[in-house]
């Protein structure tokens, strides 16, 4: 009976210890837009405009098939708290590199939402930053 009544104490000191960011807050709010981002998704598998990315080191290469103005979300699975959010202007050959080195290493998820020309686009990929 003592075995049993140490397991449950155990559990709920476990259970209040788990962060708070385990369930996404805005929810509703991405419920609302989830048309709009469909459709970004999808017009960029209608026009084939999916952008390259790689990770060298601790700068992220993002290449685009026309110039491109947005922004890039970097968000971490594991903690909400370390998420980014930066602006995203290409170069003159469609390229925009970001700097990775104030990121925590290991796998995130990018988020590109960008436009070009008259277009909108939203694009998800997983990377993994050394």
């Amino acid at each position: 009976m003592a075995l049993f009544m140490l397991f449950i104490l155990s559990m709920c000191y476990y259970m209040f210890r788990m962060p708070q960011d385990e369930y996404d807050h805005q929810y509703y709010e991405k419920g609302l837009n989830f048309d709009q981002d469909f459709n970004k998704e999808m017009q960029v598998t209608k026009d084939h405009a999916q952008p390259h990315v790689t990770v060298n080191g601790k700068t992220c290469s993002i290449s685009f098939i026309a110039p491109a103005n947005g922004t890039i979300r970097f968000i971490r699975p594991s903690s909400e708290a370390l998420d980014k959010i930066m602006n995203l202007t290409t170069s003159g050959l469609n390229q925009a590199d970001i700097s990775t080195a104030n990121l925590v290493t290991g796998r995130w998820q990018v988020i590109l939402d960008w436009k070009s020309g008259n277009k909108t686009y939203l694009y998800q990929q997983e990377i993994n930053i050394p």
